[in-house]
């Protein structure tokens, strides 16, 4: 890994970029950009019903400041940065925000001036008029590790969202005990990971209605180990330690775990997760597992239907970069980007992020991360946290990456991508608000429509610095319309999370799944978002829920948050483990 210089002139960076990947660029007025490429051509004006995104951190009495635990970046851990999660702990139907910090630790982070002695992790109260309320210490989140990726699930099914934590070496599983407070019941459980621990992700892998949980493990660093490194790296990398093995345990109904890792297949000790995500790949209603690894090929986890998976990356065309190299992978998305009905893949990445199609008539994915656009508006930066959602609400999901310096704490400017709807993506960040404009050393980001006023915002985590809530401002102009789905599983388990949803729109048809953990770190709303164009209804909404029930609405008007509670009751455990 190489330390990233500051950036002078964008636009020739740009233009050698493309010139160098075989791009032809024609520069237009503003708002207006031709590209042209081998496959396709096309061109983007300012769209008049785009949100703008604005910094509104101050005004929401958010005040968080993550911490690496010194003034300067002195290691690999330090670097990695940490996540965010939006999640409704208190069930009054608005998102609350949690954020993840590292802290100063005696005799790891002291290579320098020291910082965040008393840094924690923060649990913020949506109040429903833009601000919002510290409640970490009535909570009893503060955590005590050096804090980096996290997952919200309910784990036993008892309405209320529950909290799992990964630090350096250590882990939390809070039980959300339905009163605003939480408990430590991670021994208790059985979930403890003391391991370098980043993306983790709840999910019903045996679909018993139960969710399991999956912890992503990074490598094994030895804070007192002397490793030889460039001087222009900083400190050593990823390759300079030895991998780690991922951890699953599966769910035992009582409020333990078992640990399952080798039985199931995913404990490999070479592997150097970063991220994590998951969904149904092939579409056989079984949740698959893919881990963005670091400076090695990625693995994606096929689920075999019998509590076991196997690695299929490779052969599936998604464990490599564009060209056959090794990619220093940071979040993972799965999400229908074309919609042509099956889960597409992003990946955000220290080089060029990638996109892969998902080409089930093949059996495969195909790298489309050139033709689409992606690599020239990508290979600049340093991405790390990502999300692929529609963000103007036009039916077609669009890609934002948080960027920022990796050996250095150099600031970037995030970027937002749109689908234009033909397979490409075009960089719009320039007519998308002073947020765009700013720039910070990103790491997790997390996202939802936190005001429910249906367009998707944003809280940014940035690496040693203050942390960002980012508002999307509806237009002035023409607004699409949109759909948001709140979902309760009964013979599922009560998240839903596995459950596929089509939604047809006139001639619009997409397809999403409810997934627990997407991007670097954090987790997302909740609530499958659809943006409708034009539409004023879905004509048909259809609900494959991880059970297997299938549920169907017709005529669902736009523009709201839509309660729905899957059919049937919930299954009680047969004694082979399996829900009848």
């Amino acid at each position: 890994m190489l330390p990233q210089p500051p950036r002078r002139n964008n636009s020739r960076r740009k233009l050698r970029l493309a010139l160098l990947l075989g791009i032809s660029v024609v520069l237009l007025p503003a708002g207006v950009r031709h590209v042209s490429t081998s496959n396709s051509s096309f061109k983007v004006s300012a769209a008049s019903n785009w949100p703008t995104y604005e910094d509104v951190t101050e005004q929401s009495r958010i005040q968080f400041r993550h911490s690496f635990g010194e003034q300067k970046l002195s290691s690999i851990m330090e670097a990695t940065g940490s996540g965010c999660v939006w999640f409704d702990y208190n069930n009054d139907g608005l998102l609350d925000l949690y954020v993840l910090s590292g802290r100063y630790l005696d005799g790891v982070t002291n290579h320098s001036r020291a910082d965040g002695q008393t840094a924690t992790n923060h649990l913020y109260r949506n109040n429903g008029d833009g601000t919002f309320t510290d409640v970490t210490a009535q909570a009893g989140v503060a955590g005590k590790g050096f804090a980096m990726g996290v997952t919200v699930g309910d784990y036993d099914n008892d309405g209320y969202e529950d909290i799992y934590v990964t630090n350096w070496n250590s882990a939390i599983l809070y039980h959300n005990n339905g009163d605003g407070t939480f408990t430590n019941v991670t021994e208790a459980a059985g979930v403890q990971n003391n391991h370098f621990g980043v993306g983790a992700a709840f999910l019903d892998y045996d679909r018993d209605g139960r969710l399991d949980l999956f912890v992503g493990n990074y490598l094994k660093f030895d804070p007192n180990s002397k490793k030889p490194y460039y001087s222009a790296e900083a400190f050593a990398g990823p390759l300079d330690y030895e991998g780690d093995a991922s951890r699953l345990f599966h769910n035992n109904g009582d409020g333990t775990f078992t640990d399952v890792s080798e039985k199931a297949g995913v404990a490999n000790p070479a592997g150097r997760a970063m991220g994590v995500t998951v969904g149904d790949y092939d579409d056989d209603g079984w949740p698959d597992i893919y881990i963005a690894n670091d400076a090695m090929e990625s693995y994606l986890y096929r689920n075999n239907h019998d509590g076991t998976f196997t690695n299929v990356a490779v052969e599936q065309g998604v464990a490599y970069g564009t060209n056959g190299d090794t990619p220093s992978a940071m979040g993972p998305i799965f999400a229908d980007y074309n919609n042509h009905g099956e889960l597409d893949l992003f990946v955000s990445d220290m080089r060029y992020s990638r996109l892969f199609r998902n080409s089930r008539k093949d059996g495969f994915y195909v790298d489309t991360t050139l033709e689409s656009g992606v690599a020239q508006n990508t290979g600049q930066f340093v991405g790390w946290g990502d999300a692929v959602l529609d963000f103007d609400n036009d039916g077609w999901k669009d890609v934002f990456i948080v960027n920022g310096g990796l050996h250095w704490l150099v600031p970037m400017e995030a970027s937002l991508f749109r689908n234009n709807g033909n397979g490409t993506f075009s960089d719009v960040s320039a007519d998308a608000g002073s947020f765009f404009k700013s720039k910070n050393v990103g790491r997790g980001a997390c996202f939802a429509d936190y005001d429910n006023d249906g367009y998707v915002d944003a809280f940014v985590v940035v690496l040693g610095g203050k942390g960002i809530l980012v508002h999307a401002k509806p237009p002035a102009g023409v607004k699409n319309h949109w759909l948001t789905l709140k979902l309760t599983g009964t013979a599922s388990n009560r998240d839903g999370f596995g459950a596929r949803i089509e939604a047809t729109a006139g001639d619009l048809h997409q397809v999403a799944e409810n997934v627990p953990q997407s991007g670097y770190l954090s987790q997302n709303d909740p609530r499958p978002h659809f943006g409708l164009g034009p539409h004023t209804e879905v004509d048909k909404l259809t609900i494959r829920w991880p059970s297997g029930t299938l549920q169907t609405l017709e005529h669902v008007k736009a523009d709201q948050i839509l309660k729905i509670t899957e059919p049937g009751e919930r299954r009680m455990p047969s004694a082979g483990g399996k829900s009848k």
